[in-house]
């Protein structure tokens, strides 16, 4: 006779989690921008110069004179065209903190690619000037790739060893 058992699901762990809900919330993020692009679009000039005297950035320097000069340059096509990547961008989002929150190994492999990606920019910008803002986010994105990246060299509970291969403990 034998006995019927209910397969283990593997746990999740817990530090993919945040992971998960940092990825979602880069993805609504850049679907609330997308959809800023598409209600504002028009008054793109207008609103980049509003978003600039409200941050009290100086709009003759650096960034904001780029992001006042992208706003100028924008056309009825063209703001469609980054309405739609940034609903791309945000579904991939959403499917990677999905992916993530469920534990899968391809969503952990695209964790790791998504983070890493950025490190040669994130190191570029900060031998150019450092600022709170790169710092954080290289931070973070190191902290994504080194986490992210023991969670799929251990296997993490799949009922495996590492990924090397080595087969699951009998028994």
């Amino acid at each position: 006779m034998t006995s019927l058992q209910t397969p283990v699901k593997p746990a999740v762990p817990k530090g993919l989690k945040p992971v998960a809900l940092f990825e979602a919330a880069k993805g609504l993020i850049a679907l609330l921008a997308g959809g800023g692009v598409l209600l504002f679009g028009r008054d793109a000039e207008r609103v980049a110069e509003d978003v600039i005297q409200r941050l009290h950035l100086d709009p003759a320097r650096g960034y904001p004179r780029i992001f006042l000069d992208a706003a100028v340059r924008l056309t009825h096509g063209r703001l469609g065209l980054l309405a739609a990547v940034a609903l791309g961008y945000a579904l991939v989002r959403f499917a990677e903190a999905y992916g993530l929150w469920r534990g899968r190994r391809w969503a952990e492999w695209v964790a790791v690619a998504g983070a890493a990606i950025y490190l040669p920019l994130g190191g570029y910008e900060l031998w150019r000037r450092v600022s709170w803002i790169t710092v954080g986010a290289v931070a973070i994105n190191l902290a994504v790739v080194a986490y992210v990246g023991r969670v799929l060299l251990t296997g993490h509970d799949r009922g495996a060893g590492p990924a090397s291969g080595t087969p699951p403990p009998a028994g």
